[in-house]
């Protein structure tokens, strides 16, 4: 009896160490519900850090309040590594210029770990608009300016926000028409309730090809692989046009230099893998990595450029 006694303590023994011994799964919170392209990034992701970090890698859900509910469970989390969170622009650098009260800090609690990728904005109308071009939206709407409408997929998005710079970079009165995603958007496109559709090129994607719309230009500074034969803002005329959105990684406030470093080196081998980016580009995306410090340059310089815009847009989401 004794002797199994000390066998049955030994085992737990030795169990309780091999336990210790295994490291944490690292889970990776995503604002935004399963199938969008914030959940597809974040498991294709996943999938790449396993092999990156060699520890279980599972991508949780949070659905709610526009990538809100993520960010209060982020600041929330112990910061040991273990708890991340992928977002869109829209958590570190629009939410906190249209809400005079988040649940969060972005500069506290939100610690840049990497930039993922980048994401463009289409401008559409619809299939036989006599809009062929940027050039000839300039002319039809300054001599109907009550054609000057464009949708957006929400209120206070950043499709919103490109479509009030697209008003003052080509000097046309615009009015937002704002709808409840990318789906009724593109309904109410086709059914000539509005204009001008902005949103992303994946959600504009579809229909396009479908030839019920047309992408008269897109919002990056070079051609996305998706549309290569749709030029950009720029080339129609306007080289400051620019509006492009992107999900990056961050850690929980206060986290270890040295947890971020580490977490940062694998998610810039797993951008480098020949399948995630094939991945990344039939999504419409586009490659991000580098430091935690250039993704800090990133925001900064994003909150600069949109600041203004936001302001001008006269938006408040409180």
């Amino acid at each position: 009896m004794k002797k199994r006694l000390w066998l049955s303590s030994v085992l737990l023994l030795v169990s309780g160490l091999v336990h210790a011994n295994e490291p944490l799964p690292l889970k990776v919170l995503v604002g935004f519900g399963a199938g969008g392209s914030a959940d597809l990034a974040a498991r294709l992701l996943a999938e790449r850090l396993k092999e990156e970090l060699g520890r279980p890698v599972m991508v949780e859900n949070r659905v709610g309040a526009g990538g809100r509910i993520a960010a209060e469970a982020l600041k929330n989390a112990a910061p040991n590594g273990s708890t991340v969170m992928l977002a869109p622009i829209v958590v570190p650098v629009l939410a906190p210029l249209v809400y005079k009260k988040l649940n969060y800090d972005a500069q506290k609690d939100l610690a840049p770990v990497a930039h993922i990728a980048d994401f463009q904005f289409g401008v559409s109308v619809k299939a036989d608009s006599p809009i062929r071009s940027i050039a000839d939206l300039v002319s039809v709407m300054k001599k109907t300016p009550a054609m000057g409408s464009f949708g957006s997929p929400a209120p206070g998005s950043l499709p919103h926000f490109f479509g009030v710079m697209i008003g003052q970079k080509t000097g046309l009165e615009l009015t937002h028409v704002p709808y409840n995603g990318g789906a009724q958007l593109m309904t109410a496109l086709i059914g000539d309730q509005v204009t001008l559709g902005i949103d992303t090129l994946v959600d504009q994607g579809e229909m396009h090809r479908a030839g019920k719309s047309r992408i008269l230009a897109t919002s990056g500074p070079s051609r996305n692989a998706l549309f290569p034969d749709v030029p950009t803002l720029r080339e129609s005329g306007f080289k400051d046009l620019i509006g492009v959105g992107w999900f990056a990684l961050f850690a929980p406030g206060g986290t270890d230099a040295a947890q971020i470093s580490a977490l940062n080196a694998a998610v810039n081998r797993a951008l480098r893998n020949p399948a995630l980016k094939e991945r990344f580009t039939k999504m419409g995306l586009e490659i991000g990595g580098g430091s935690p410090q250039d993704l800090h340059t990133l925001i900064s310089t994003e909150t600069a450029r949109w600041t203004p815009v936001v302001k001008a847009s006269g938006f408040t989401a409180d």
